[in-house]
């Protein structure tokens, strides 16, 4: 008799249910995450010179700060999920110079970057997650709201990239970036692109992967 094989579960679905990813965008669980962290102290190793290099930059106070709020916040049982789902890059060495990048899947979720001795943030999300009536329609964007998610209305500009429900929030200054975390409706945005790429398999990037910024977003 033939036997028909189950969808392979991808993504950190095989460790969330659906039931509990939806609560942890709502702020409603506190999800059980891994007691110790799998690495490798060669990968370790090899970006400790780029982590030296960052923390000779004036903006590195403030990135380890914000990397400290946007770890536990933003990124579900980072410990469990750290490198093989998500990971962080240190001064990666793309044309756009960044500070550092943290990525999922394919796709980058949060980048910072230096603006003279300050920051600039760059967030990748979904647009029906910013717009009044939740489709994907860049004319029904709330720039109202993403004014009001800021310090002041010109801390933050955005553009529609191509792709379906894509939008990238352009946040300046490290108040700005803070505070566009701490808004739930924002949050809740961040948590929501997250796990979308989070779900959908294994990240690309696992081999820039730098654990000395990750102890800072592990609260280690």
């Amino acid at each position: 008799m033939a036997t028909t094989s189950r969808p392979r579960t991808t993504g950190i679905r095989q460790f969330l249910d659906p039931e509990q990813q939806r609560a942890w965008i709502e702020g409603k669980a506190d999800l059980p995450d891994a007691g110790e962290r799998s690495e490798s102290l060669e990968h370790r190793f090899k970006y400790a010179v780029r982590f030296e290099k960052l923390l000779r930059r004036p903006q590195a106070k403030e990135v380890l700060a914000i990397l400290g709020i946007y770890g536990p916040n933003c990124i579900p049982i980072p410990r469990r999920t750290e490198r093989t789902y998500w990971s962080v890059s240190c001064l990666p060495s793309t044309s756009d110079k960044p500070l550092i990048r943290v990525n999922a899947s394919w796709m980058e979720l949060f980048t910072l970057y230096a603006r003279d001795d300050d920051l600039g943030a760059r967030f990748i999300l979904h647009l029906s997650d910013f717009t009044t009536d939740g489709s994907a329609t860049p004319d029904r964007l709330d720039e109202s709201f993403l004014e009001q998610s800021v310090a002041t209305p010109e801390n933050v500009s955005h553009f529609f990239p191509r792709g379906a429900d894509m939008f990238v929030v352009k946040v300046r200054g490290a108040a700005s970036i803070r505070q566009f975390i701490a808004n739930p409706r924002a949050l809740r945005a961040i948590r929501t692109f997250n796990l979308t790429h989070m779900n959908r398999g294994r990240n690309a990037y696992q081999a820039s992967h730098c654990y000395s910024i990750a102890d800072t977003m592990l609260g280690e």
